[in-house]
């Protein structure tokens, strides 16, 4: 065999090992997601109530059994169990099912984009914190500190490490840029209408963002995150006096943004 069969033969094997590897990874990345799912609804069930996340262990919402192990594999037990309760066929949301879905399929859509490395944890822990946001923010219209706050200095850790997308000095500016001027527009918008237009909740998340994405990207989150909760308000509330969860719009917008790669992205908008 020549120098160049054995070349293309060891490219071929290594292609091979490549896609084997990925593989492997995507089936971790599949199992993982699914019981950070299932994590996931425990946090969009008990923060807003103010529950522990870790005591009492899991249990049925509405008589309180336990739910044993063997009943709580993510996405099997809900199909299995036909969306209810074993012990009082109290009906299970469909949110549960479809978060243990969609985790798992962020988790592998980073993957993909990203590759395993520095931005894809970067992008994975941002994605995982906004998936409770949409969806507490939702039914509720709340969102925890304990789900917003954190991001900003996860934001600035991430800006900090070398090879990430974003510099710390941009990290640290657009996050103070966003939270002074978001702040000044709620008391503006407080001081003119006597009520409250932009939530606490909203700040603070828009400043977790910011630290995560930087100058450049932030404009366009923002921009795109209000004309979908504009969308939305003209089509489906149309009530001045009534509000509506606007968190949901950036969580969604932050989701897609990570999914299809920021520096893409922006190297992309000026073709437009």
């Amino acid at each position: 065999m020549g120098a160049s069969a054995l070349r293309r033969c060891g490219k071929k094997s290594g292609k091979e090992i490549t896609a084997v590897l990925d593989i492997i990874v995507i089936i971790i990345l599949a199992l993982l997601g699914a019981a950070l799912g299932s994590f996931i609804n425990v946090l969009i069930y008990r923060l807003p109530l103010k529950k522990s996340i870790v005591y009492p262990p899991s249990h049925c919402g509405s008589c309180e059994k336990r739910i044993p192990f063997y009943l709580n594999i993510p996405i099997i037990s809900y199909i299995v169990l036909g969306g209810k309760c074993k012990f009082c066929s109290a009906k299970i949301h469909w949110h549960h099912l479809l978060i243990e879905i969609l985790t798992p399929l962020i988790l592998i859509g980073l993957f993909l984009q990203y590759g395993l490395g520095v931005l894809f944890f970067k992008y994975a822990v941002l994605c995982l914190f906004m998936i409770p946001i949409f969806f507490i923010d939702a039914f509720h219209q709340i969102i925890p500190h304990v789900l917003s706050i954190p991001l900003i200095p996860l934001g600035l850790i991430f800006a900090y490490i070398p090879r990430t997308d974003v510099s710390l000095f941009s990290a640290a500016i657009g996050a103070g840029i966003i939270f002074v001027f978001l702040l000044f527009l709620a008391y503006a918008y407080r001081f003119a209408r006597k009520q409250d237009g932009l939530g606490g909740g909203d700040i603070w998340l828009f400043t977790g963002v910011a630290a995560f994405f930087g100058l450049e990207s932030l404009p366009f989150i923002v921009l795109i995150s209000a004309l979908l909760g504009i969308l939305y308000f003209f089509i489906f509330i149309r009530d001045k006096e009534k509000g509506f969860a606007f968190g949901t719009f950036i969580a969604f917008t932050v989701v897609v943004w990570s999914l299809l790669g920021a520096e893409k992205i922006l190297d992309f908008i000026p073709y437009l």
